[in-house]
């Protein structure tokens, strides 16, 4: 099997901090699912509830994307009729419980980070991907397979600096994962990036999957209150999917870095 790691980015990767959450905590969320699994299951259904609901012409796809549909944006305003809603969230949420994947976030405190370290040995994109990096290979080993990382893209200068990221670790390893452990694994030494129009189901599965992991582990470490009706469902989705070791998820599929 040949599985597939898509990334989704949410907060700001600057060296920059506020007590503002956008600026404050960077959160990575890798969404791990097997190819054949994509083409076969996975793309197939998301296009025929897509078809079902929305106004839909293989031109020009619908693309899902969390803050649009959220706030009922373009193709999306069909989702302020209630019962519209009700029924599309009902079958969003039943795909994403009954699909086949493993998710992995790590987040960041840039400002505890900052505060403990007088200056930063890596960038915080960098530090995340590196520890994400790390738990992917875990399961890779475990599995005895092999992937890849794809990533959504966010500009010329931005894709650049995710591909270098991803580059200087599949050349020179981790503190606690060689190079050569990496490459045995990992099967191409470029990170993909692929823009959202190209209707990729893996990189919207991790963007409708990222904030709600990043609420939840927020929650958890006393930053954030509450989540809203739906995320709070897709976060008892999550308990099934994150990844985890010897059965914890604290440290495998939820990271928190202070």
């Amino acid at each position: 099997m040949k599985f597939r790691m898509y990334i989704d980015e949410c907060g700001n990767p600057g060296l920059e901090t506020s007590e503002n959450p956008n600026h404050r905590f960077l959160s990575l969320t890798g969404v791990i699912i097997d190819l054949n699994y994509v083409s076969q299951i996975i793309h197939p259904q998301i296009e025929d509830l897509k078809k079902k609901y929305f106004n839909y012409h293989p031109d020009e796809p619908v693309i899902f994307h969390r803050k649009e549909m959220v706030n009922h944006l373009g193709v999306f305003q069909l989702l302020k009729d209630e019962k519209t809603r009700i029924k599309f969230d009902e079958e969003l949420l039943k795909l994403l419980k009954d699909w086949q994947y493993k998710v992995i976030t790590i987040c960041i405190d840039k400002k505890s980070h900052k505060d403990t370290y007088s200056t930063w040995r890596y960038d915080p994109y960098h530090y995340c991907l590196a520890v994400m990096l790390e738990r992917y290979f875990f399961f890779l080993k475990e599995n005895q397979d092999y992937g890849d990382v794809m990533a959504e893209s966010r500009g010329k200068k931005e894709d650049s600096r995710l591909k270098k990221s991803y580059f200087g670790l599949w050349e020179n390893g981790t503190e606690f994962i060689s190079e050569k452990e990496f490459q045995k694994y990992l099967t191409s030494k470029e990170l993909k990036v692929k823009p959202k129009q190209n209707n990729i189901a893996g990189l919207q599965i991790a963007d409708l999957l990222a904030h709600p992991s990043r609420k939840e582990i927020l929650i958890e470490n006393g930053f954030e209150n509450d989540l809203a009706d739906f995320a709070k469902i897709v976060v008892q989705i999550l308990k099934d999917k994150y990844y985890s070791r010897s059965g914890n998820i604290s440290g495998y599929g939820k990271k928190f870095i202070a």
